[in-house]
């Protein structure tokens, strides 16, 4: 399949993605069977939440879009407290946890491009919350961050031979066990996380 000179950014909620809609002047294409907002050089799909929902999304995107490459953005929860709120981290090895290896019982192992020159983390994908510290706890000897989208991405966009990045901020801690906690965050820190794509990573892709 020839690629077309275009950048498609899947993220999994409105919630996430309106900075990133407003900033790159993107207008709505389809509404079904997913989201889909684009401008002359990027297409923005809104995939929903969830392992399943982000490698339909992204499978899609590949078919009828054929992009240059695929980037997934948003939020993801913190293992530990290494990390602040709202830092921006590019994943360099996502592990699937509700795919472990035959053999060894470890999680299946994924791993995207990198880009050179940023701050980088490993992320856990569940296809549940995890919002339990004593659970978070465990996951940190894995991984630095928690999310539901992230290796179904990867696993999706290796599928068509399409380049695959990840950059996620920092939504919530051990500390945040409430939903309307991780949501108050990923509102106050979805623009910065915004400006961080269109002046950090976008000039790179």
């Amino acid at each position: 399949m020839e690629k077309n000179p275009i950048i498609c950014l899947v993220m999994a909620t409105l919630l996430e993605a309106k900075p990133f809609i407003g900033g790159l002047s993107l207008t709505r294409l389809e509404q079904k069977p997913f989201p889909v907002y684009r401008n002359n050089n990027h297409i923005l799909i809104i995939s929903g939440i969830g392992k399943a929902n982000s490698a339909m999304a992204c499978a899609y995107s590949c078919l009828k879009f054929a992009p240059s490459c695929i980037v997934n953005l948003g939020a993801a929860g913190a293992t530990g407290n290494k990390h602040a709120l709202g830092e921006p981290l590019h994943i360099k090895t996502a592990f699937d946890c509700d795919r472990p290896q035959f053999k060894s019982k470890s999680p299946h192992k994924l791993t995207p491009e990198i880009l050179d020159g940023f701050s980088y983390a490993k992320i856990a994908t569940h296809d549940r919350p995890v919002l339990d510290p004593v659970e978070r706890k465990k996951l940190s000897k894995t991984a630095d961050l928690i999310d539901m989208e992230s290796a179904s991405v990867i696993q999706a966009s290796r599928k068509f031979k399409t380049s695959c990045y990840v950059f996620k901020f920092v939504s919530d801690t051990p500390e945040h066990t409430c939903d309307n906690d991780i949501v108050e965050n990923i509102r106050k820190y979805r623009n910065p996380f915004f400006s961080f794509f269109r002046e950090s990573v976008l000039p790179l892709l």
